[in-house]
């Protein structure tokens, strides 16, 4: 019973713990997050365009989540939006948040 707890206990600090993304991803959550703003779009839209359920979309833009998009999403946004996928990403390397 005690390491139930103990793995409860764990898990809950874990679950409380703030998420920390690197700049890059960060950067690429904002780029998405403008391009679709600009373009009058919902999460919905960004959704289907890289094949995933609005739900994805809606973790990815709320900073408690761990969801950020993957290199197969950053081309699909890419290709419809006719962009390269650099486009996506910041000139210059950063250290994390």
């Amino acid at each position: 019973m005690g390491h139930i707890l103990d793995f409860f206990s764990i898990f809950l600090w874990l679950m409380s713990e703030k998420v920390k993304l690197s700049a890059i991803e960060q950067h690429i959550i904002d780029f998405v997050t403008e391009v679709r703003l600009k373009n009058d779009l919902k999460q919905e839209d960004i959704a289907t365009i890289i094949g995933v359920g609005r739900s994805f979309i809606a973790k990815v833009e709320d900073r408690k989540h761990r969801a950020k998009y993957n290199l197969n999403h950053i081309d699909k946004l890419a290709d419809h939006f006719g962009l390269s996928p650099k486009d996506f990403l910041p000139e210059k390397a950063n250290k994390y948040i």
